[in-house]
């Protein structure tokens, strides 16, 4: 009962990243201020553990350098950049949603791990459905949100590449600490404070503490432990299928507190893909 509780509080957290980018994105502050304050918030609190722990150890500096970038600063500027064009929801579908379609696709060309049949109707389904969601707006608002939708499947496909090499390299949660959090820290911030666009100045206090307390505590450290515990537990074919939850649990939460409506063919969309990702996450073993 224990892995299954933390698979749902994975999904809940990344639900709730979701919305809380968007809002974020939407505000006076400038994407390049919100990565600020997640990878500052994030970097102090892993300072400690990882000086404690020292998982660096035996783990060459150039893994070290392309997992950071690859599930950092890239990563999330590409999400930002994506709500400031395309509504919440659609980062729930094109970040989440499509990822293990992406993932399959990857190890099919890079790593010849050929798919198997129903993992590939479930890619099928799964890109079926993004569509539906992807021309569910308005034409004035259709071409706003194509731009943010690509913008989502960029981050998403070079977080696919992250989580293949996590995968290949085994790379433990103090290693994805200290590559994604701390790293990324103590790169990202000179940059932003000395050559960056930033309307941190003029921002509400509220909106900075949220950002700040969000972005850089909840998907860097409660979600990355309860991951971890839940994978152990239950296994990696149920949390990943539990996580099939995020874009429609995402787009109830654009709605209730953004009022952003999708209509029937993102709802469609959306119901239409879910199952897709747990077909993929349960026959997730590729055939070679």
């Amino acid at each position: 009962m224990l892995g299954f509780l933390a698979a749902s509080i994975i999904v809940f957290v990344w639900s709730g990243w979701i919305v809380v980018s968007k809002a974020g994105a939407v505000s006076a502050m400038t994407i390049y201020d919100i990565a600020a304050l997640r990878f500052g918030v994030a970097s102090i609190v892993a300072l400690p553990i990882v000086l404690y722990y020292r998982p660096w150890k035996g783990m060459p500096l150039y893994r070290m350098l392309v997992l950071g970038s690859l599930a950092g600063v890239p990563y999330v500027l590409l999400s930002y950049a994506g709500f400031t064009y395309a509504p919440a929801a659609h980062g729930g579908v094109f970040l989440n949603g499509l990822l293990p379609a992406f993932t399959l696709l990857i190890s099919w060309l890079w790593l010849s791990e050929r798919p198997g049949y129903l993992q590939v109707i479930g890619s099928t389904v799964i890109v079926a459905g993004a569509w539906l969601v992807a021309s569910s707006n308005n034409k004035l608002e259709l071409s706003e949100s194509w731009t943010g939708d690509m913008l989502f499947m960029l981050a998403g496909a070079v977080f696919s590449v992250y989580m293949l090499l996590n995968r290949r390299w085994n790379v433990s949660v103090l290693q994805v600490l200290l590559c994604t959090s701390l790293l990324n820290g103590l790169i990202y911030l000179p940059i932003w404070a000395l050559l960056l666009p930033s309307n941190l100045a003029e921002a509400q206090m509220s909106h900075i503490l949220l950002q700040g307390a969000y972005q850089g505590l909840l998907p860097t450290m409660v979600g990355l432990i309860m991951l971890s515990y839940a994978v152990r537990h239950i296994g990696a074919p149920a949390t990943a299928a539990m996580m099939s939850a995020v874009p429609c649990l995402g787009a109830i939460l654009g709605l209730l507190f953004l009022n952003e409506n999708l209509g029937l063919n993102g709802w469609l969309g959306i119901l239409l893909l879910t199952p897709g990702i747990i077909v993929i996450a349960i026959c997730r073993k590729p055939v070679k």
